[in-house]
């Protein structure tokens, strides 16, 4: 999922401009504002000026009566459309606008938001109200006490001299992240291969390569050019110099700026009473405190661990046999590990990633993703014709198909172009307030293949689509607590519930009416075989995700240390060690921004993504449960803790079963 701008509070990246055309008391179609360059900067300061004009006002309201109370929450909430309106597509643009110095402006845009932002949170007069405003109802209740957090999380009750510290703390954190996106982002480094370093390689893939003018290959960062190369190119020492370069490309710089991050957040947290970042993070989450991630990783270890080991023996095993050498001899490194483990699939499981595009043609695919939305949810995707960043980029009305009025707005920018965010990511860019009667926007950013997608990328586009979902049928009444605004340990459990809709037949069956039949259809053998392909390497997956969460909790820790140092140390602790010169921090942006001692959430949101499926009782494609959970998780937002509305849809409490007996292939007892 798209991190949210690194602020106080996971609310902000809403987007949708205060240039307030858009801020509207009628629910008319919503659409995102396109400022040119030269725009932005006035609009910029148009909206702060708006912002703190809407603060003054607010400062002023007697909170102790039920009208004042009542005025404050509504003015509050028109407040942070404002804010969404103005962070919103400033936050969007810096990622996808093909014009640089639209990103780069947009970037500045975001900088004078920040210091906004960091002077609201830390705004007395603002904080005193909202700690004593009365609330009538759950929703306003939490409202209040996730803003009272906030406050506090910006150091307003310290002393001046840590209050301003704090101030520069966040303001230089966003800088931090910008640069450290933007340093991966435009990196326009093109490799050259050889015709024979290319061995392997299906045709189509070849074909569609940029030459030099000697006839060599030229290949950059993209995933589409990337990931088919680690699965299919047969000579090693290519793939060894791709990846090398693939993971460093953002380095050193950004090993610098990751290092300084750590070192701000922890120096944030010590400042407001603290022993780590860790610990100052985790008691908004779900998890509560470091020990209780912990010892889910290390749970989780036990069992991915010997795994991992079990898969990598039958790649050394199969690898030998293939090239015919003694097992000894038959090392797996990390750029091996791909390719073996796709030879494997296509002897064992008759599996070809690349075959499978054939199957899942990338357009064909997307609106079967939406035809499962409309079924299981009771909406209605329209496309229309609106202003949008780039000609690939297409926008639909989401209409509620039991009212028929429109509940929200997407766009789908699905194809990789140069100088766009490189990974897939949802961005909820507007929320929703039915007090406002404000529509919300959520807008997927992918780098797709344009020709099909394998399993892996048919599993993306669910994943995305999912927080897409999230986004756009929240029905909140204060913005702040629409879509995907949710503990961040629970954020991803949506989007990885929609996941498994790629592994059932009923919903795969219909595949191909998306494509006018021209796409194969995939039988239930096939999805039998996908399914085992599929299981076989989870370990190794599963394994590295640990990894990467353990990271990110020590680099968090108490005792932060070196980030390079610490990655060595662990990355060299694994069963296929470090690799000597690479630096896998430098691209690793979920540690710099708002996946910060919460990249666990990731493991933590599958337990509860498995156990909400089985809601379904084997049944994905059911409605009635769809709309239920519609109903349950996706329209309230955050207006309730996770785990009260997690409850609320089991019937039950939450359980673990279904996540160990996925990552490990055996029944869990309960």
């Amino acid at each position: 999922m798209k991190k949210r701008i690194p602020v106080l509070k996971s609310v902000v990246c809403a987007l949708s401009l205060t240039f307030s055309v858009l801020a509207t008391a009628s629910a008319e179609r919503p659409v995102l504002p396109l400022p040119s360059a030269g725009e932005i900067g006035g609009q910029c300061q148009a909206g702060i000026a708006d912002l703190n004009r809407k603060v003054s006002e607010l400062e002023g309201i007697p909170v102790e009566t039920e009208e004042g109370a009542e005025a404050f929450l509504k003015g509050w909430n028109r407040l942070q459309i404002s804010l969404e309106n103005l962070q919103g597509p400033m936050a969007l643009l810096s990622q996808v606008s093909p014009d640089g110095e639209v990103r780069k402006n947009a970037d500045a845009c975001s900088m004078d938001v920040q210091r906004f932002i960091t002077d609201l949170f830390q705004n007395a007069k603002l904080y005193r109200n909202m700690r004593i405003v009365r609330v009538n109802d759950d929703e306003e209740r939490k409202l209040r006490q996730d803003n009272v957090s906030a406050y506090e999380d910006a150091g307003v009750s310290l002393l001046p001299d840590k209050q301003k510290r704090v101030k520069q703390i966040l303001a230089r954190l966003t800088e931090i992240d910008q640069e450290f996106s933007r340093n991966i982002r435009e990196n326009k480094t093109r490799l050259v291969f050889t015709p024979y370093e290319l061995q392997g390689l299906p045709k189509d893939y070849i074909d569609r390569l940029q030459k030099d003018e000697k006839g060599n290959f030229l290949l950059g960062f993209s995933y589409p050019e990337y990931i088919p190369f680690m699965q299919y190119a047969e000579n090693d020492k290519a793939r060894e110099r791709y990846r090398f370069a693939f993971i460093n490309r953002g380095t050193p710089a950004n090993l610098r700026l990751l290092q300084e991050a750590v070192n701000l957040r922890h120096e944030m947290a010590v400042l407001s009473g603290y022993r780590s970042y860790a610990d100052f993070a985790l008691r908004r989450r779900m998890a509560k405190k470091p020990a209780t991630v912990d010892k889910f990783l290390a749970d989780v270890e036990k069992i991915v661990v010997s795994e991992e080991k079990r898969e990598l023996d039958e790649l050394r095993a199969f690898k030998a046999a293939v090239r015919q050498i003694p097992l000894s001899e038959a090392e797996i490194r990390r750029w091996d590990t791909n390719y073996w483990l796709q030879k494997v699939k296509q002897v064992r499981y008759n599996i070809d990633q690349n075959v499978l595009r054939q199957y899942f043609s990338t357009k064909a695919s997307m609106d079967w993703v939406m035809g499962l939305a409309s079924q299981l949810y009771g909406i209605e995707f329209k496309k229309a014709d609106v202003p949008v960043w780039h000609s690939d980029v297409l926008y639909y009305d989401v209409i509620d198909k039991t009212t028929d009025k429109q509940i929200g707005g997407i766009y789908l920018d699905i194809y990789p172009r140069e100088g766009k965010y490189g990974h897939a990511a949802a961005f909820p860019v507007q929320g929703s307030s039915t007090l406002e009667n404000r529509l919300p926007i959520s807008v997927l950013v992918a780098n797709f293949n344009r020709y099909g997608l394998d399993l892996d990328e048919l599993e993306t586009m669910l994943h995305e689509f999912g927080h897409v979902l999230h986004g756009v049928m929240s029905r909140t009444r204060f913005v702040e607590q629409s879509g995907t605004s949710v503990e961040r340990d629970f954020v991803e459990a949506p989007s990885q519930m929609f996941e498994e809709w790629a592994h059932d037949y009923e919903a795969l069956s219909t595949l191909p009416l998306y494509c006018g039949n021209s796409c194969p259809k995939i039988d239930r053998d096939m999805l039998r075989r996908l399914n085992e392909s599929r299981r076989f390497g989870q370990g190794i997956f599963y394994s590295r995700q640990a990894l990467y969460a353990k990271y990110d909790m020590k680099i968090y820790s108490d005792k932060p240390g070196d980030v390079m140092d610490t990655w060595v140390d662990m990355e060299g602790k694994t069963l296929q060690g470090y690799d000597q010169g690479t630096q896998f921090p430098g691209q690793f942006s979920h540690v710099v921004s708002g996946y910060s001692a919460g990249y666990y959430g990731y493991l933590w949101s599958k337990v509860l993504a498995l156990d909400m499926l089985s809601r379904f009782n084997g049944k994905l494609v059911n409605p009635q449960v769809g709309r239920f959970y519609r109903k349950t998780v996706l329209e309230r937002g955050s207006e309730l803790p996770a785990d009260r509305m997690v409850r609320y849809f089991l019937g039950r409490s939450p359980d673990s079963a279904a996540f160990y007996e996925d990552i490990s292939g055996l029944e869990v007892n309960k």
